[in-house]
C-alpha cells in the first residue's frame, strides 16, 4: 500500500498540500511573521539574482549587508523624523474631515447628501468601520507587529546570505529515504515563489508607481497634509484594484473642503489616469495579463479574504488565491512570466523535479 501511494502522484501531491495547509492553520497565530519573512526573503533574493547577472559576486552578503544596512538606516531615519509628522498631519486631517461632514456647507450639497445616504442604506459605513478597525488593531499592537517585523527582518538576512548554502543542503532532502514527500513539497514551493511572489512584488512596484503619481498631483493641487495622504495612498494601493477605488472617497473629501468641486473633478481626472495605467501598462508588464482575474473575481476574493486571514487578506488573498488557481490547473502561470529559474534536479518523479531554492 505505501510503495502504491508514493507511485500515485496525484494522490500524494494532494496528501503533501493538505498536510501544508493543516501546519499553516496550527501556526496561524505566526502568520504575520511567516507573511513578513517570505516577502523581505523574496526581494532580498531578487535582489541578489538580479546584481548577479550583471556583476559577479561570490558571497551573498558582499551584497546583501550593505543592503540590510541601508534599510535599517532608513527606518530609523523614518521612525525619528516621518512617523511624527505623518502622526501629527494624520491628527489633523481626520479632524478637518469630521468638522466638514458635519458642517452645513456638506449638508447643502446635494450630491453629498445622496452619496452619505446611499453608503447609510447598503451599510458600508459599518463595513468600512470594521475593516479600518482591525487594520488599525493590527497596526496599533506595537509589541506583536514590531516582534514579528524584527524576526523577519533577520530571518530573511540569515536565509538571504546563505542562499547558495541553503540551496546545496536542500538537495539533501531530495535523495532521503522520504525524498518523495520533499519534492512534493519542493513542488507546491515553486508553485508559491512564481504565482504568490511575483503577484506579491509586482503589486508592490505598481503601488509605488501610484504613490508616487498621487504625490505629485496632490503637491501640485497645494494640498494640505501630503506626508499623510500619500503614507495613506500607498497602503491603500496595496490592495488590488479596490484600494486606488477606496483611497478616492477620503482624497475626494479633503479636495472638495479645500477647493470645492473642482479639485475633486481633479482628483478623479488622477485616479482615472491612474486606472488606465496600471490597467494598460504596468498590469501587463510586471503581473502578465495572464495572471489577472475578472473584477468580479477580484472584489470576491478581497471580500472573502478578510474574514479567514483578517486584515492580512486584503493585501496577500488575491496572490493566494492566484496561487491556488495555478495548482489545481486552472489558470496556470506560464514559465516566460516566472521570475525565478529554477534549475532541475533528477530525481524518480521526472514531472516534479527541481531546485529546492
Amino acid at each position: 500500500m505505501y510503495e502504491k501511494f508514493v507511485a500515485n502522484v496525484r494522490l500524494r501531491r494532494m496528501t503533501v498540500f493538505l498536510a501544508i495547509a493543516v501546519i499553516l492553520f496550527l501556526a496561524r497565530s505566526m502568520l504575520t511573521t511567516i507573511l513578513l519573512t517570505f516577502i523581505f526573503a523574496f526581494l532580498a533574493v531578487r535582489l541578489l539574482q538580479h546584481v548577479r547577472r550583471h556583476v559577479r559576486i561570490k558571497y551573498p552578503w558582499m551584497l546583501i549587508a550593505p543592503v540590510y544596512l541601508l534599510v535599517i538606516a532608513g527606518i530609523y531615519l523614518v521612525v525619528t523624523h516621518y512617523i511624527p509628522i505623518i502622526v501629527h498631519e494624520s491628527h489633523h486631517l481626520i479632524n478637518g474631515l469630521i468638522n466638514f461632514y458635519n458642517s452645513p456647507q456638506f449638508d447643502s450639497n446635494a450630491a453629498y447628501s445622496f452619496v452619505t445616504n446611499w453608503v447609510d442604506r447598503l451599510g458600508l459605513a459599518n463595513q468600512l468601520h470594521n475593516g479600518v478597525n482591525g487594520i488599525l488593531a493590527t497596526i496599533t499592537s506595537i509589541g506583536h507587529v514590531g516582534f514579528a517585523i524584527v524576526v523577519s527582518f533577520i530571518l530573511s538576512f540569515f536565509f538571504a546570505i546563505e542562499f547558495d548554502d541553503l540551496k546545496k543542503f536542500g538537495k539533501n532532502f531530495l535523495t532521503s529515504d522520504y525524498g518523495w514527500f520533499f519534492r512534493d513539497f519542493n513542488f507546491f514551493a515553486q508553485k508559491f515563489v512564481n504565482t504568490f511572489g511575483v503577484v506579491l512584488e509586482a503589486q508592490l512596484f505598481i503601488a509605488m508607481v501610484n504613490t508616487a503619481i498621487t504625490a505629485i498631483t496632490l503637491f501640485f493641487m497645494r494640498m494640505p497634509n501630503l506626508a499623510s495622504l500619500t503614507a495613506m495612498v500607498f497602503f491603500f494601493s496595496l490592495v488590488p484594484v479596490a484600494g486606488v477605488i477606496i483611497s478616492l472617497i477620503p482624497l475626494s473629501l479633503v479636495a472638495y473642503s479645500v477647493g470645492g468641486i473642482q479639485d475633486v473633478i481633479y482628483i478623479l481626472i488622477m485616479i482615472a489616469v491612474i486606472h488606465v495605467l496600471e490597467a494598460y501598462i504596468l498590469n501587463p508588464k510586471f503581473m502578465a495579463s495572464r495572471t489577472q482575474l475578472p473584477v468580479f473575481f477580484t472584489f470576491v476574493v478581497l471580500i472573502l479574504a478578510p474574514e479567514i486571514m483578517g486584515p492580512w487578506g486584503l493585501i496577500v488573498g488575491i496572490p493566494i488565491f492566484t496561487f491556488l488557481l495555478d495548482i489545481f490547473g486552472v489558470k496556470a502561470i506560464p514559465k516566460k512570466h516566472r521570475p525565478l529559474k529554477l534549475k532541475e534536479a533528477k530525481t524518480d518523479d521526472s514531472d516534479h523535479q527541481g531546485d529546492p531554492s
